[in-house]
């Protein structure tokens, strides 16, 4: 029998604990063992829970317990996460995470220290939750380069871009929803809104993808609070477009990486365009096998838990064999942002009318709409391009208020 601890006792914590023990025998099967819970670290009190033998509040005690093969960490954020995980992996406990702000901050620190001392550091659910995205990308996709990654892996702003384009709701009223259905924060849901949440899963994949770490400062990154209605039905009607917030990083032929955060214009032919509600879709590019898809809910208490568990089952029963194919390279970060030199098409919009748009972005730009704001599509410009000429609106007195690029067709 193999005897774990949970580290945190919240959504997904609580959900390990229930998926363990409602597929205690197809776990059982599968890991070639029993996995039983022996502790859950959680500070807050539970001495009135069913299960109040099982909390404890100090780390040490689950470290100092020879019985422990493997901890699950489910607390979030990096402070005490850090120390816990990095704590459990030296003592040689098998670590499985959902915490994505910690693999994206020290995920190459952390795997290198699981290879070291023989353990498996397994985050699967830190970014598809409850969708495989990882395992398939270092396993099934392991003799492939891939070359590009672009998700939609936020299931809260992709829940509120659906609102805005099918019940006419503002940024405003969508972002009340989500927070009444506990989608977002009810506090500060800028992790979420400001792409925050999306930026630290891009840097994972990509991480993943290129082979060293890239860091989530170094992702340039956008949220979707100035898209507004009037966007996304331009987007559809005058351009068979869907507004997503797209989480994307590439590497062309010469090793050059760029990676982004931000809401795009995505063609209807696109894949990812009628993803909707709370799912989420990743689609890689790979050399051998072209463009795969990884579609499904990216949270919610059970779908992400189940992923948690099922490293649990991999690092019980395939070991340390695991970090032959899933693991990067330390590297510190850059400076600046892992900027895209390639040239796209912009949907630019601004508080100006035709005049303002061609003197301040080209003559050549192709007006969509004219009325109290001036919509248009600049062509053949790069980020950097497109920034100074953001800049020389703001010079001119234009205010813009919306910038969308326009992935290419497929």
């Amino acid at each position: 029998m193999a005897k774990i601890a949970i580290l945190g006792y919240g959504t997904v914590g609580s959900g390990v604990l229930e998926v363990l023990r409602r597929n205690a025998q197809s776990i059982e099967r599968r890991a070639g063992q029993a996995v039983e819970v022996k502790y859950i670290c959680d500070i807050r009190d539970f001495s009135a829970h069913p299960d109040a033998k099982l909390f404890v509040n100090n780390i040490d005690i689950i470290l100092n317990d020879p019985e422990i093969v493997a901890v699950v960490e489910t607390i979030g954020g990096i402070k005490p996460a850090y120390f816990y995980v990095k704590s459990a992996l030296e003592s040689g406990r098998h670590v499985a995470t959902s915490n994505k702000e910690l693999v994206a901050k020290h995920g190459a620190e952390l795997l290198a220290i699981a290879r070291e001392k023989g353990v498996c550091f397994l985050f699967e659910a830190s970014v598809g939750g409850g969708t495989p995205v990882i395992t398939p990308m270092h396993q099934c996709l392991a003799a492939n380069v891939v070359s590009e990654v672009q998700g939609i892996v936020n299931g809260t702003t992709n829940f509120m871009l659906t609102k805005m384009a099918r019940e006419n709701m503002s940024f405003d009223e969508a972002l009340k929803v989500a927070q009444s259905l506990g989608y977002a924060e009810t506090i500060d849901p800028s992790a979420d809104v400001d792409g925050i949440d999306a930026q630290r899963k891009i840097a994972i994949l990509a991480s993943l993808a290129y082979g060293y770490h890239v860091y989530p400062q170094n992702v340039p990154t956008r949220g979707i609070r100035n898209v507004t209605v009037k966007d996304i039905t331009l987007a559809k009607t005058r351009l068979e477009c869907a507004v997503k917030l797209i989480a994307w990083s590439k590497r062309t032929d010469d090793g050059a990486v760029s990676c982004g955060v931000e809401p795009c214009l995505v063609p209807n032919s696109n894949q990812l365009s009628g993803v909707e509600d709370v799912y989420n879709a990743v689609l890689m590019k790979g050399d051998m096998l072209g463009d795969v898809v990884f579609y499904g809910k990216g949270a919610g208490k059970l779908p992400t838990a189940s992923a948690v568990v099922a490293d649990v089952i991999d690092a019980l029963k395939n070991g340390t064999q695991i970090h032959d194919s899933l693991f990067w390279q330390e590297r510190e970060p850059i400076d600046g942002y892992y900027q895209d030199a390639g040239k796209y098409a912009y949907y630019v919009r601004i508080k100006g009318n035709e005049t303002d748009a061609k003197t301040c972005f080209g003559k050549d730009v192709e007006i969509i709409a004219v009325d109290d704001e001036c919509v248009f599509i600049v062509r053949g410009v790069t980020a950097s391009e497109l920034a100074a000429k953001c800049d020389k609106a703001a010079s001119n007195g234009v205010s813009v208020g919306n910038t969308l690029k326009m992935l290419p067709e497929d």
